[in-house]
């Protein structure tokens, strides 16, 4: 009887080790070693890094469904948060990192626009560390992002504001990502949330209800697969004097064109933190 005990304890003892195991292991419990080495690396800016709290890459990416060789369309990079690490992710997985910027076919398309792509293509030009970055034209009046059905996911984080004061542009702009991607493919949404309180007239102070959003994509036809609480914020109270650009990153203190005001109770907004986000996974039917 006791051969037989100790067997049954050092099988039980076996599967409790494998699970550890499991776990620890990054291959066994079906980590992205690629992506975390891309968060993780030296060449991300430190201003990028230090929002990494707020904005939570590695959960955001892997939520969305982001996997080795993918092709993906990041619209309106803006800074390159997202660019630090998705172009170095794609390079190291055989994947296709696109950016979805302005259009440079646009007649009216102002000087400044003109002069933000050129230098965020000369900050990612280095194909040793970032790859060959594709580039598409996006805009009111661009032409497709590519080829019909060429992407497998495209990411549009905190822009939807802004096509809400354009007539017919969230429109556009929805059919224009319903177009490049697969069937089957991810429109991947990160957005300022409005929730739970009522949107205001077009957006104009940042925050979009999540019912816009949905209502907007599956016009398009798409299908929410799924929500996220990961960029959720509690502490947002969604009612800034300068609306969700008070809060950092942006941190206005003042009306636009003006300098920052000196007596502003910063503090109080900084505690703040990011703000409260919508995190939402859409697919293309197939």
């Amino acid at each position: 009887m006791s051969r037989h005990l100790f067997a049954a304890v050092a099988a039980v003892a076996a599967v409790a080790a494998g699970a550890a195991l499991a776990l620890s292991s990054p291959a066994l419990a079906n980590e992205d070693a690629a992506l975390k080495s891309a968060i993780a690396s030296p060449g991300r800016t430190a201003e990028n890094v230090a929002r990494d709290a707020h904005r939570h890459p590695y959960e955001t990416l892997t939520f969305w469904g982001l996997k080795p060789g993918l092709t993906v369309v990041e619209i309106s990079p803006g800074g390159g948060y997202w660019t630090e690490i998705l172009a170095p992710y794609a390079k190291a997985t055989d994947g296709r990192y696109v950016a979805g910027v302005a259009d440079l076919d646009n007649p009216s398309l102002s000087e400044g626009a003109r002069k933000g792509r050129a230098a965020f293509e000369a900050r990612f030009a280095d194909p040793a560390r970032y790859g060959t970055i594709a580039y598409a034209n996006f805009g009111a009046s661009s032409k497709p992002l590519g080829a019909p059905g060429s992407a497998d996911m495209v990411i549009t984080a905190r822009n939807i504001h802004n096509w809400m004061w354009q007539e017919g542009m969230l429109d556009k702009a929805m059919a224009d990502f319903h177009a490049v991607l697969k069937p089957g493919g991810v429109l991947a949404v990160e957005e300022h949330r409005a929730d739970p309180r009522p949107q205001v007239a077009e957006a104009r102070d940042g925050y979009v209800s999540t019912a816009a959003v949905v209502a907007a994509a599956e016009k398009a036809g798409f299908k929410l697969q799924d929500q996220s609480e990961i960029n959720a914020n509690p502490k947002d109270t969604k009612d800034h004097p300068f609306g969700v650009w008070t809060l950092p990153p942006t941190r206005q203190s003042a009306e636009r064109g003006k300098d920052p005001a000196p007596d502003f109770d910063r503090a109080r907004y900084d505690a703040i933190g990011e703000s409260d986000r919508m995190t939402l996974r859409f697919v293309k039917a197939g």
